[in-house]
């Protein structure tokens, strides 16, 4: 399903029918250039997919197969554009579904606008059939929530959500739509094209944060959260090119920054690198831009101790109340990330930075941790992964959910290019298989790979139907070890040998695949995946390789016995 944005107008509504709330709302989304909504339909909000109807050609709507599917294709689309993605769910179960999204778009900081169909106003209170208190339900993890009563305010209402959802500490809102105001005329016209105020780095600050990184002996770079544009992750290289910087990427952000550059150490994740650790307990300065510190980037809030980071971390978040949340910090600011990269990428460095050397050997440890580990199963990850970085082109999207398959993808497969990670910080399972979806049907012309492991696949493995719809030309890489491995793994660290409820009963993937449309084929040997993902790439249509892991090999250089032993 190509996106043409050039494409015609849509045909003029007859002059004899009023415009209705519903052909307001669509109209919003048209002057924020919307590329591309998903949805599954619900009986509330008819009238809006009837308008939905007069602009399919320039605003595709993508049929999806369960709402929590919709809503993670919508929260995909704000992570590759940075604008918000836009998703329709009915009312009720339609909401419930869709509310992990929701959840995914709060912690990782994505723009997101949800709309939810709602019972008539005159219902409202009343318990009606599938009603819900929206504001109640999503308060807490939406940036905002709003039901729109009176039709004129639509255009108001809608052009806000995507005003709120993108600005500040980008987000979800949620837009309630009571059925009956849907067909209600509606004169107002669509609000202009909401853009992204940056709020700039203090010149003071930017100069306060050179003139302590000119003073540090061995200075750490740790980048992450969202709102980053091009521009500014150009700027973040040219700032660390110049001041030889080494430069960690917080938890699943690792396409801010090239992972090939010589200033690149690693990623702070559940299993931070030996490049990123190294660094970190060593370095002297921390300039932390854009990440809020979290408790997996943190490694539960250990990495950092208060009684230096007070001393010794420079901290620069979107939102003033996250800068130096949790851990007393040295320097505090608050700036849109891109815009203090830009700022600072201004600043002259010292001649000759002192730190050169120490940085470099933090890189050498980094790319020590790329090199393939042994296995006992058959199949080598390790080795699978670096076969997948080598064949795919650098602005290939590689896209996964939850689980301890993530550890292997995150540490060997290389980022190159921005907005080529699609990976919840939720920690959402279910999660790839839709979002490499949205990424193929936004991007055709880029290679899309999605992948799973048998735990976190079968929890969307409906939406293959809707990639082979849509022609959406994904590969899926399903690891099949058997197990809810992250569960499998605490588990035998805590209660060893007293396996329960982690392990699986999974279909035949491989006819699962074809029975949607899906070509696939099951890979048992590490030797056998280069030429069945050379037959997969070269394939017009979406298809999945099946991996059969051994769950012993429960993270990479970790033995699932091992673990058991330890405590035995």
């Amino acid at each position: 399903m190509p996106i043409d944005p050039r494409a015609a107008p849509a045909p003029s509504v007859s002059a004899a029918a009023p415009r209705t709330a519903a052909r307001a709302l669509v109209d919003c989304l048209i002057a924020q250039e919307v590329p591309i909504a998903f949805a599954v339909a619900g009986e509330s909000y008819l009238a809006v997919l009837d308008a939905l109807y007069d602009v399919r050609e320039r605003l595709p709507l993508v049929t999806c197969r369960h709402e929590a599917g919709a809503a993670n294709m919508a929260e995909a689309v704000g992570k590759l554009t940075g604008r918000p993605g836009v998703c329709f769910v009915t009312r009720g179960p339609g909401a419930t579904h869709a509310s992990i999204a929701v959840h995914t778009a709060q912690q990782d900081a994505t723009p997101l606008v949800l709309f939810v169909g709602q019972v008539a106003r005159q219902d409202l209170g009343r318990d009606a059939f599938q009603e819900i208190d929206f504001g109640a339900m999503f308060g807490s993890i939406a940036k905002w929530v709003v039901e729109v009563h009176e039709p004129e305010r639509m255009s108001e209402l809608v052009t806000r959500a995507f005003a709120i959802a993108l600005n500040g500490r980008p987000g979800p809102v949620v837009v309630s739509l009571p059925e009956d105001v849907l067909e209600e005329p509606c004169t107002l016209p669509a609000g202009p094209r909401i853009e992204r105020i940056a709020t700039p780095l203090e010149p003071a600050v930017t100069r306060e944060i050179a003139h302590r990184l000119r003073g540090a002996a061995r200075p750490l770079c740790w980048v992450g959260g969202s709102g980053w544009t091009e521009a500014g992750t150009e700027a973040l290289r040219h700032f660390a090119e110049r001041w030889r910087l080494p430069v960690a990427t917080g938890f699943r952000r690792k396409d801010l920054f090239p992972n090939d550059h010589p200033s690149y150490v690693g990623e702070f994740g559940f299993a931070a690198g030996s490049g990123a650790m190294r660094a970190l307990s060593e370095a002297d300065l921390v300039l932390a831009l854009g990440t809020n510190l979290c408790d997996v980037e943190t490694g539960g809030y250990t990495r950092l101790d208060p009684r230096t980071s007070v001393t010794h971390v420079v901290h620069v978040a979107m939102r003033p109340e996250d800068a130096g949340r949790v851990f007393p910090v040295a320097l505090r600011a608050s700036a849109s990330p891109d815009a203090a990269a830009l700022a600072l990428a201004q600043e002259p460095p010292p001649a000759a930075p002192a730190w050169a050397a120490w940085s470099a050997a933090a890189r050498d440890a980094y790319v020590r941790d790329l090199e393939p580990v042994p296995v006992t199963g058959a199949v080598n990850p390790s080795e699978v992964l670096r076969e997948l970085r080598r064949r795919l082109p650098d602005d290939a999207i590689v896209a996964n959910g939850a689980g301890n398959y993530a550890a292997w993808l995150h540490r060997f497969f290389e980022h190159r290019r921005f907005r080529t990670q699609l990976a919840p910080q939720s920690g959402a399972m279910g999660y790839g298989v839709p979002a490499a979806i949205a990424a193929a049907l936004l991007h055709p012309g880029r290679r899309v790979v999605a992948v799973a492991g048998d735990g976190c696949f079968m929890m969307s493995a409906n939406e293959l139907v809707t990639a082979a719809a849509t022609g959406a030309r994904v590969l899926f890489l399903v690891f099949n070890n058997g197990s809810f491995g992250t569960i499998r793994m605490h588990q035998e660290t805590r209660f060893p040998g007293r396996v329960h409820a982690t392990e699986l009963v999974n279909p035949d993937f491989v006819a699962l695949a074809q029975a949607c449309g899906v070509g696939a084929e099951r890979v048992a040997h590490t030797e056998d995946f280069a030429a069945a993902l050379a037959s997969a790439l070269a394939a017009a249509g979406p298809r999945l390789i099946e991996l059969v892991t051994s769950v012993e090999d429960i993270a990479p250089g970790r033995r699932l016995s091992a673990l058991a032993a330890r405590r035995a």
